[in-house]
């Protein structure tokens, strides 16, 4: 059985996280995160980072650590999950949710490049990943993308 990564609750206008509050807290850390920082070597840095030691997501040592690493300050993160009683955190995740919607993308991981999916993860195995699911793969194809998108030809 797949189930989507996370969803909009039918009682009110929360969202449940397929591995509890907690991992919705680690997401809206990591939304804040990158609205924060909107450069992507920093948020991903730090997603990736906190996602090494998921199983301690939020704990607040982890996610200090994280920050600092990345150059993320940790007063600005907790101030975007906090801020409104916490309402400006759970809208951001809320929008996330609305994104992934639109999108048609029901399962996690689903690698989308350029608005299209591009390969999915279900279960540990890798499916509809037509120009292969290796890194290498992907990056041929980000770097074919970015050099049409700057005007060049395709060798």
């Amino acid at each position: 059985m797949t189930h989507t990564p996370h969803s909009p609750t039918e009682d009110d206008d929360s969202v449940a996280c397929k591995h509890g509050p907690s991992e919705c807290l680690g997401n809206i850390l990591e939304l804040c995160a990158a609205n924060l920082y909107p450069n992507p070597k920093t948020y991903l840095g730090f997603t990736m980072c906190m996602t090494r030691d998921y199983e301690h997501i939020p704990n607040h040592d982890l996610v200090h650590d994280c920050a600092l690493e990345h150059g993320i300050s940790f007063e600005k993160l907790n101030d975007c999950a906090s801020r409104d009683d916490g309402e400006h955190g759970m809208e951001l995740l809320r929008a996330s949710v609305r994104d992934t919607a639109r999108a048609n993308v029901t399962k996690s991981c689903t690698v989308r490049l350029d608005g299209e999916v591009r390969c999915v993860r279900d279960g540990g195995v890798w499916t509809d990943c037509e120009a292969g699911h290796e890194p290498a793969d992907l990056v041929k194809d980000v770097m074919k993308l970015r050099y049409q998108k700057i005007g060049g030809q395709e060798a």
